[in-house]
């Protein structure tokens, strides 16, 4: 447990599953009090069609040692989170941590150049994890900035580095990417003045439950899908980056990372986490050094 992150209060934005979950549950084994925010509840799901709950989420985060609060909040609508943020600032006074990881996108279409893709849904993309995140953060920064110390996470997929030379398969998942990366270092020059922070993380390859249902696995079975895709061997939990999360709020010295781009395997070497098998992987790395070189599968030094 992280001790340090005792008593903070935390917006987890697009906490229904994978990553976010990872990190609003390891936030409430630190200790925090986590809004875990969504469209998917018991009462309806989003468009995703997947059976993932916030008001799991915030059970888990309560059953870790925190305090977890579901509220129904499409983040697309800025009367939504601006009544979200109220809501916060008049049952806690403040907000300490926000963590926007906000998606939702269904149908990508990869390895298909813009002018065939189908615009509408590309667009809608766009609005999903670009827009939603501007939006909670016109809204939560107010209350934020009111205290020093204040932490933004923008979750995207990919190191600044690693986004600025590769292409993502495709147009809008590589505008959506970049520009989550970009608005971590835009806000980072925002806070800063005000004493706080914003980075921009990304986990590896994300053993999320959809990622586990497109190989037919379970959390229990999942080396099982390296049968499939040897370089699977690398992936990591979403407890893997939610401790990445919970090592920068539990910093004193987390404005050093202001403005930066980092992952999961990087902070793990510095923080000294693990995944819960007890590894370290470092996906970002191997991918560059392993799996993009055209190399055989092989995680020895990796993970």
């Amino acid at each position: 447990m992280i001790s340090s992150s005792t008593g903070k209060i935390v917006l987890v934005a697009g906490a229904t599953r994978a990553a976010c979950r990872g990190i609003a549950v390891e936030l409430g084994a630190a200790g925090a009090t986590v809004y875990c925010t969504g469209r998917s509840t018991r009462d309806g799901r989003s468009e995703m069609e997947r059976p993932e709950t916030i008001e799991e989420t915030a059970e888990l985060v309560t059953q870790a040692g925190g305090v977890g609060i579901a509220v129904r909040v499409d983040h697309t609508v800025p009367a939504e989170v601006e009544a979200l943020i109220n809501r916060i600032e008049s049952e806690q006074g403040r907000l300490d941590i926000l963590v926007n990881d906000i998606w939702g996108a269904t149908k990508m279409e990869w390895n298909k150049p813009v002018w065939e893709c189908d615009l509408e849904y590309g667009l809608k993309t766009l609005q999903l994890g670009v827009e939603t995140h501007a939006i909670t953060s016109h809204f939560a920064l107010p209350l934020m900035i009111k205290n020093p110390g204040g932490l933004v996470v923008e979750i995207t997929d990919g190191t600044r580095e690693y986004n600025e030379e590769n292409y993502r398969v495709s147009f809008f998942y590589d505008l959506a990417k970049a520009s989550n990366l970009r608005m971590a270092f835009s806000l980072a020059h925002e806070l800063e003045p005000h004493g706080c922070t914003a980075v921009a993380l990304s986990p590896g390859w994300l053993r999320s439950e959809q990622m586990l249902d497109n190989y037919k696995v379970t959390e229990e079975n999942w080396q099982d899908a390296c049968k499939v895709q040897p370089h699977f061997a690398i992936s990591e939990t979403p407890r893997y980056v939610g401790r990445a999360v919970a090592a920068l709020a539990a910093d004193p010295e987390v404005a050093r990372w202001n403005g930066q781009s980092l992952s999961s395997g990087q902070l793990a070497k510095i923080y000294g986490f693990t995944d819960v098998d007890g590894s370290q992987p470092d996906a970002w790395r191997y991918v560059v050094e392993v799996q993009d070189a055209g190399k055989p599968a092989d995680v020895t030094g990796y993970r």
